[in-house]
């Protein structure tokens, strides 16, 4: 018999959500996406808070409409990247609890919508959008600690059906970006894999001190792509990472993703 979400544990997942030509792709990277959102599906999640890098915000922010709608935040791109629409409802009971639980820390906004850092990946893992999404805002003012106490906050969320995502990518410098490499750059490697041990070792410290691991002002430019991840690993404090999407790409970008709890 399968267990309802309020009996479950709900997953807490980092995605490497790469460039916007993802969504169109079929490979290594978008298989990956759906086989861990088939599993996803299993914990039959009530709703998914996605702490997206490309809401970068003065201040935490919430949404709150019902039907958000989907952000085309990137330019340039075939048609064929616009023609995609992902559009999942929105969850008054998962905004609510968010803001019971982050209290005078957050509030909300809805002149966003549902990013492409968001729906990207989910337009590979729960292609019907048939599971209530929420963005949370990345908070540009704040540092990587608060960003994990953020996550300790929301951890309670996953005992009550909610999952918590975070979008982003460990390594991601567009000015380094090689579109004809498929690969990553030696520095880009130091970085991802010096994170990667310690995920693996739940050495939260060394991530939230990222600023001293090797090649992190190259990795990090700026925060807004790595700071989901450390809320990710606020919620699911002290538990095993699953490593999966351990690629790199455009020499400057890493797609390595981390599930907790699936």
């Amino acid at each position: 018999m399968s267990t309802t979400s309020t009996e479950t544990r709900q997953p807490a997942l980092f995605i490497g959500h790469g460039d916007p030509m993802m969504a169109l792709r079929h490979d290594a990277i978008s298989e990956g996406l759906a086989s861990v959102g088939e599993r996803l599906k299993a914990h039959h999640p009530k709703a998914i808070l996605a702490v997206s890098a490309h809401w970068f915000t003065r201040g935490t922010l919430v949404q709150s409409d019902p039907t958000p709608r989907q952000v085309n935040d990137m330019y340039g791109f075939p048609p064929e990247l616009y023609a995609i629409h992902y559009r999942p409802s929105g969850s008054k009971e998962l905004t609510e609890r968010v803001l019971e639980l982050l209290g005078d820390d957050v509030a909300v906004d809805d002149t966003w919508g549902i990013d492409h850092g968001v729906w990207t990946p989910l337009h590979h893992m729960l292609p019907e959008a048939d599971i209530p999404v929420v963005e949370l805002s990345v908070n540009g003012l704040k540092n990587a600690k608060y960003a994990y106490e953020v996550g300790q906050k929301l951890s309670a969320l996953r005992d009550e059906g909610f999952v918590v995502l975070g979008s982003g990518n460990v390594v991601h410098n567009l000015r380094e970006a090689d579109w004809e490499n498929p690969h990553g750059t030696p520095k880009n490697l130091r970085f991802d894999d010096a994170i990667l041990e310690a995920v693996k070792k739940r050495d939260d410290d060394a991530v939230i001190d990222f600023e001293r691991l090797p090649e992190a002002a190259y990795a990090v430019p700026t925060p807004d792509h790595f700071l989901p991840l450390v809320t990710v690993l606020g919620a699911a404090q002290g538990e095993e990472a699953e490593v999966f999407n351990h690629i790199q790409n455009l020499g400057s970008i890493s797609m390595t993703s981390y599930a907790f709890g699936l």
